[in-house]
C-alpha cells in the first residue's frame, strides 16, 4: 500500500477530495420502458467519449502497480492418500507427475501466466521464463 496512509501532511480534506473524484458521475435517467410494456427490445444509450488522453491512461495503471499478488512456481503435482502423508519423514521422496527437465509452471494468484526452467544464480535458485501464456490462451484454459 501507499505510504500516504501514515503521512501527517495528508489531511482529511485530501481524502475527501480523492473520494469525491473517484465517485462515478451520475448518469442521466434512462426512460423506464420495458420489452413487455412496449413489445420492443430495450435499447441502451451510447456511452459518450470521455476524452481521456494517453497520459491519463498511463497514470491509471499506476494505481494498481503496488498491489501484491501471489506468485507460485510449480514443480509438479500428485495425489496421495492421507495415510502416506502421515508416513512422510525428513528425506522422504514424493513422486510428482512432471518429468525432470520439463518446464515449470509460473502462476499468479493461481492463474498460469508462464513456463520456465530452473536456474542457479549466486547460489540462489531462480526461474528463467521460456514461454509467456497469451491472454487468449489464458481465456481458453479457463473454459476447460
Amino acid at each position: 500500500m501507499s505510504n500516504e496512509v501514515n503521512n501527517p501532511n495528508v489531511t482529511d480534506g485530501d481524502w475527501a477530495a480523492a473520494l469525491a473524484e473517484s465517485q462515478p458521475a451520475v448518469a442521466e435517467p434512462v426512460e423506464a420502458s420495458s420489452e413487455a410494456a412496449t413489445g420492443e427490445p430495450h435499447v441502451f444509450q451510447r456511452l459518450a467519449k470521455t476524452g481521456i488522453t494517453a497520459n491519463e491512461q498511463t497514470s491509471d495503471i499506476d494505481l494498481i502497480l503496488d498491489i501484491p499478488v501471489s506468485l507460485t512456481v510449480e514443480l509438479g503435482r500428485t495425489r496421495i492418500p492421507i495415510k502416506h502423508i502421515l508416513q512422510l519423514a525428513q528425506g522422504s521422496v514424493i513422486e510428482l507427475d512432471a518429468l525432470a527437465g520439463e518446464p515449470m509452471d509460473v502462476l499468479v494468484n493461481g492463474c498460469l501466466i508462464a513456463q520456465g526452467e530452473v536456474v542457479v544464480v549466486n547460489e540462489k535458485f531462480g526461474i528463467r521464463l521460456t514461454d509467456i501464456v497469451t491472454p487468449s490462451e489464458r481465456v481458453r484454459r479457463l473454459n476447460r
